[in-house]
C-alpha cells in the first residue's frame, strides 16, 4: 500500500472513447460477486446496443465488524479492498475498450444503496442495472435492488 493510497478514498476514472452527443446513461454497481458480474456485463451490452454511457460504482465500506477487529485485520481489510477496486477497475477497462463502450468507474465510501441512488441521480441516469442478492436475510431486510426499486427514481434491472 502506498502512502497515498486509501482503498476508501472516493475516486473516478473514465475508460473507452468519449460519451456520444446525447447519449442515454446506464447506472451498474459492481462489487466482484457472481451477480454483479452479470449485472456489469448486461449493462455493458445494453450500454453498447443503445450507445449509452456506462456509469460502473463500486461501494466500498468497511465490514460491519471493522469497528471490532484490531488494527491488523484494519489493514488487511484495506488491502482487500484495494485489491478488488483494482481488479474490478481493470475489468471496467478492458471491458470499455474492447466492446468501445464509454466508462465512468466511480469508486466511493458507503452503503451500497446510498452510493447507486447518488450516482444515478448525479448522471440523471435512465437506467439502473443491479445483480440479485443471494443472501436469504434480504428477503426480510430488503436488498439493494429491492430498496432502488422502492426509491422510484428510475427504471431497475435486477439481473439474476
Amino acid at each position: 500500500m502506498s502512502a497515498g493510497t486509501n482503498a476508501f478514498e472516493s475516486s473516478v476514472d473514465r475508460y473507452g472513447p468519449a460519451p456520444w452527443p446525447s447519449a442515454r446513461t446506464i447506472v451498474v454497481g459492481m462489487d466482484g460477486s457472481d451477480t454483479s458480474m452479470r449485472a456489469a456485463a448486461a449493462a455493458f451490452g445494453m450500454a453498447r446496443r443503445e450507445r449509452a454511457r456506462l456509469v460502473v460504482t463500486f461501494a466500498a465500506s468497511h465490514s460491519c465488524l471493522a469497528a471490532l477487529t484490531p488494527a491488523v485485520a484494519s489493514v488487511h481489510e484495506h488491502e482487500a479492498t484495494a485489491r478488488l477496486h483494482a481488479e474490478l477497475s481493470a475489468h471496467a477497462r478492458s471491458t470499455a475498450e474492447e466492446l468501445d463502450v464509454p466508462v465512468t468507474f466511480v469508486k466511493t465510501f458507503g452503503d451500497p444503496v446510498t452510493v447507486l441512488r447518488e450516482a444515478a441521480d448525479r448522471c440523471q441516469a435512465d437506467l439502473v442495472v443491479v445483480g440479485a442478492s443471494q443472501q436469504a436475510g434480504h428477503r426480510f431486510a430488503g436488498s439493494v435492488a429491492t430498496r432502488l426499486i422502492k426509491a422510484g427514481h428510475w427504471p431497475v434491472l435486477v439481473v439474476p
